[in-house]
Parts: C-alpha cells; sequence; structure tokens
C-alpha cells in the first residue's frame, strides 16, 4: 500500500483533520503536502457534504443539504518539480470505499447514496419534471451496490473520483469569475442559478489564515462545475487503471481530489446522481516538463480510461431529439435530445412498476451510457442513452408477453416540505 500522505479521522469533521483540506479553488492554498515526482500515494477523501447525508429513509438532508460547504477536497498535493506549462501524470492506482470500515454512519462506511435535488437547492438535469428532493441509499457488497429504495436492481460499480484537478494561476481564476459574473447577470433572478458566484460562507482553504484568507475567499472559485483545470468532470470511466493528463498552472501543480463515486451513469443526472461516498484513492504522480505545448494540451484534461470496467454485453437503448415536451423545436440542442433519451428511458421503466423517481434513481446511479449519435442534421440533434439489460432482476426487453411487474417496494423517499 502507498504511504498515505492524507489521512482522515472518520469520527472528526473534515475541519478537524490532522491535514485540512480545502473547498474553494484558489491558486494561494498552500500545498498540504508535498512529494516527489515519480511517486505513489494515498489519500482519504470525504464524501463531498462531511456527513451531512445519512443512511435513512427520510430525504430530508437532501433537501437541507448545505451547498455552500462543498465539495470538501484532499489537497493541495504539491509535486517536485511541477512548473507551469507541465502536464501532471496522474496514475490511478485504487480507488474504493473507506477501508475496513464497512457498517458505520459515513457515506462509504458500506454503504453510499443517490439524491434528487429540489430545484430550489440546485435541481439537476431533468429538474422541471422532478422539482422535490428525494434519496436512495445503497448497500455495499464487495463490488455490487443494491438498494432497499429501489428494488430489483443490482450492479457492479465503477468506482472513480468525481473530482479531481490542478490549482488555476491567477489569471485563469479571474477569467472564470469574470465569464461566469457575466453569464448570472443574463438572468439574476434564475433558480436555479445559472452558476455560483465566490461565497465566502462556509469557505475552506486549507493553511489561509487571517488577511490572506479574507482576501482569497472572497474570489475563490466554488467547485461545482467542470472547468479548464479538471475539477469536477463526474467521468465515470475516471476508474482504476485511468491516466489523466491535467495542465499544470502553479508551480508544485497543486492536485486536489474527492467527491468519490461507487458507481455512476453518464451525466449524473439526477445532480447528486452518482453514488456518493468516502472512501481513499491510491495515485501515481509524474511530470511531463513543457507538455501543454509538446501536446497542444492548454486547458481541460486528457486521458486514458481503465480496462476494469464491468463488460455488459446486451444494452436496451433509447433515443431523443431537439424537441421540448410542448413540441417547440430546437435547433441541434443536444442537451435537450439527452433530456428527452433520459425521459423515454423512465417512461419505459416505469411499465414495468418502478416509480418516476426510482427509474430516474437507475440512469443516475448504475452505469448508463449516454452518446451524442447525431450532431450535423438539421435541425435535430440525436442523443442516446443505454441501460445495460442485466442489472434488471427481470427482463426489460420488449416482447409480445408485455412487461413483467416488480414490487416497487417502499419507493423512494421524498423529502417534506
Amino acid at each position: 500500500m502507498p504511504d498515505v500522505v492524507f489521512p482522515l479521522d472518520s469520527t472528526k469533521r473534515f475541519t478537524e483533520q490532522q491535514i485540512v483540506g480545502h473547498n474553494r479553488w484558489h491558486p494561494d492554498i498552500p500545498a498540504a503536502v508535498h512529494v516527489a515526482r515519480d511517486s505513489s500515494v494515498r489519500v482519504h477523501c470525504r464524501e463531498w457534504f462531511d456527513g451531512a447525508i445519512h443512511d435513512d429513509d427520510s430525504a430530508d438532508d437532501i433537501r437541507d443539504a448545505p451547498l455552500s460547504t462543498v465539495h470538501v477536497l484532499s489537497g493541495p498535493i504539491a509535486v517536485e518539480g511541477a512548473k507551469p506549462g507541465d502536464l501532471l501524470v496522474v496514475d490511478i492506482l485504487d480507488v474504493g470505499p473507506i477501508p475496513q470500515e464497512d457498517s458505520a454512519p459515513l457515506a462509504g462506511q458500506g454503504w453510499g447514496y443517490t439524491g434528487i435535488f429540489a430545484t430550489r437547492n440546485g435541481g439537476g438535469f431533468l429538474t422541471e419534471q422532478f422539482p422535490d428532493a428525494y434519496k436512495a441509499v445503497w448497500d455495499f457488497r464487495g463490488q455490487t451496490a443494491t438498494s432497499r429504495h429501489v428494488p430489483g436492481v443490482s450492479f457492479t460499480g465503477i468506482v472513480h473520483p468525481g473530482l479531481m484537478g490542478t490549482a488555476p494561476s491567477h489569471d485563469l481564476l479571474g477569467r472564470w469569475n469574470s465569464r461566469e459574473a457575466a453569464l448570472i447577470a443574463t438572468d439574476p433572478d434564475r433558480v436555479p442559478p445559472l452558476a455560483l458566484p465566490p461565497l465566502p460562507q462556509d469557505a475552506i482553504l486549507g493553511g489561509l489564515t487571517g488577511e490572506a484568507f479574507t482576501r482569497a475567499a472572497a474570489e475563490a472559485a466554488r467547485t461545482a462545475p467542470p472547468r479548464e483545470n479538471g475539477g469536477n468532470q463526474d467521468i465515470k470511466n475516471l476508474t482504476k487503471g485511468s491516466r489523466v493528463f491535467y495542465p499544470v498552472y502553479v508551480d508544485g501543480a497543486n492536485l486536489s481530489v474527492g467527491d468519490l463515486h461507487f458507481s455512476q451513469g453518464d451525466g449524473e443526472i439526477t445532480f447528486c446522481g452518482a453514488i456518493e461516498m468516502g472512501g481513499f484513492i491510491d495515485l501515481h504522480l509524474d511530470v511531463i516538463p513543457g507538455g501543454m505545448d509538446l501536446y497542444g494540451v492548454h486547458e481541460n484534461a486528457v486521458f486514458m480510461p481503465g480496462n476494469t470496467d464491468p463488460q455488459h454485453s446486451q444494452w436496451l437503448a433509447f433515443s431523443g431529439t431537439s424537441v421540448t415536451l410542448d413540441g417547440e423545436q430546437r435547433y441541434l440542442d443536444s442537451h435537450l435530445a439527452y433530456q428527452r433519451a433520459c425521459l423515454h428511458a423512465i417512461d419505459y421503466l416505469t411499465t414495468f412498476g418502478y416509480t418516476p423517481e426510482q427509474a430516474y434513481m437507475i440512469l443516475g446511479a448504475a452505469p448508463i451510457e449516454g452518446r451524442l449519435s447525431g450532431v450535423v442534421d438539421i435541425p435535430n440533434s440525436c442523443a442516446t442513452v443505454y441501460l445495460p439489460t442485466a442489472i434488471f432482476d427481470v427482463d426489460i426487453r420488449p416482447s409480445a408477453a408485455g412487461p413483467t411487474r416488480i414490487d416497487p417496494g417502499q419507493g423512494v423517499p421524498r423529502s417534506g416540505f
């Protein structure tokens, strides 16, 4: 096992740890640890809400989830000799739930959760159809996930970090804030908002204190979106065996990681759509000097996915086009097309007895494949969503016999109002 360079104690909150990480992006956050090039390390990670979500049958914690506190990230990790213009080479050697802790209150201790966020608290990909908060709890048995809230489904998780990235430069941070502020200004009262501006409230900035903390907290970027440094990309295939090449913008690269997922479908469509958990990740870190110019990778990571994904051989795929539910034609709107494909899949699964919310949870948590299938044939783009048929206890393929109804059980808990 590699040396643990960022340890976490499950009995303590994130801010009470031996080494304190951060929940905002800012170049002035000092490195929490320093490692040599060509070294392997283990990093402990907390689930993104630091224990605010519970293993129970209420969704009130999802309704009240404190978005101002996320994501709690382990890092920054400085790599010896890394300079702006280099590429940081990150090999994911292993990743999983909290080791030897398989029954306890923290997500990652034998269980995880998926949430549909209420529109007023972030929403989700299908927030117009699902405006309220719901939660599903999943139990882990080895690599398999099952849920008392979504019966008749089990699948092997593609375990991965939802969020990993390098620190931005001051210039890059300024560009993020300027362009996102301009977007917010186009509709400042929108719910959910168009973007999340800097928020000093609940900011955790590692070792920064005093005036330096106050100054940085006022301009530090939220961790919710993916950006040029990587960040919250939610790529389900960044699993064990993957190699990622990140642009380096500051000395040391200052890599941070968190938001571990036991499993996720393409798009993480419910917003908290993966199976969220805490755990560990083993990384090998190295540098390609001058790699950004050598390979033309000046923004956004490139990666080589691992080969440990579960192997599904049969799929049922649904398609959608860029036409709204009320019949309005949109021009090559691939986002809308994927929404329509997902809604078609949800409608289909309800014929087997699942509630719409259970079906939505399946698409968020199970290893579905999402694809842009046609983006050139005006006016309609086409997107597709592929469901692996083997994850269901019943045969979901269409036949003359009709759908086999499952018992939906207690269903997915909905929050009170």
